[in-house]
């Protein structure tokens, strides 16, 4: 499997991030080895001073696929989870000015914390769905997918037209503004329409 993640997918973020809104998806990636499951406690990695939380609504793919029609794309998935994309900004900022791939800041071990998924049949309209992430109880990062840049159906669509979709495949969507540091001791709790579905800590 493989973890697809989105940039800039929220406006405010881009500009928070002070960086232009895109007018098409921007995708890294992520290996498995960045996922961290079952609430497990995140730790703090050594080789950076500067790691970011970025909460995301997650799209688990349920069938093969390849150059997928946007009106077909809500085909390709059944169930949403959250997930973060953690990223050593002074990394990412580093790799930036040298113009230099900055995988190095996103992809390390433990880098994608994954909830557990929901049926999108229990979510409603799965483009207006609330998520937020508390920092030791108090509220940091809030979006609705209704604010996405990139809707979920046009993603899958356009990210099938490079790579082949797979069966148990991720696709981090995107996060919305508010990102910010964290640090040893940091309780993380993530909600998805008043669903509890991340509760970690940071070691």
């Amino acid at each position: 499997m493989k973890i697809i993640c989105i940039g800039r997918n929220y406006t405010e973020h881009a500009k928070e991030m002070a960086s232009p809104v895109p007018d098409k998806p921007i995708f890294f990636f992520k290996p498995d080895t960045a996922l961290l499951r079952n609430n497990q406690p995140f730790f703090y990695p050594f080789f950076s001073n500067d790691v970011h939380h970025e909460v995301e609504v997650v799209i688990k793919i349920n069938r093969l696929g390849r150059n997928i029609a946007e009106k077909f794309a809500h085909r390709y998935y059944s169930e949403i989870g959250l997930g973060i994309d953690f990223t050593a900004r002074d990394l990412q900022q580093e790799c930036k000015q040298k113009g230099l791939p900055w995988e190095i800041s996103k992809a390390f071990d433990g880098a994608a914390p994954i909830s557990n998924f929901i049926s999108i049949k229990n979510l409603g309209d799965v483009n207006s769905i609330d998520f937020w992430l508390d920092k030791n109880d108090r509220t940091v990062q809030r979006g609705n997918t209704s604010q996405m840049i990139f809707s979920i159906n046009r993603l899958i669509a356009y990210l099938s037209q490079f790579v082949t979709l797979k069966i148990g495949d991720l696709i981090y969507t995107g996060t919305p503004s508010g990102v910010g540091p964290i640090k040893v001791g940091d309780r993380l709790k993530a909600y998805m329409n008043d669903n509890l579905m991340l509760d970690f800590f940071i070691r």
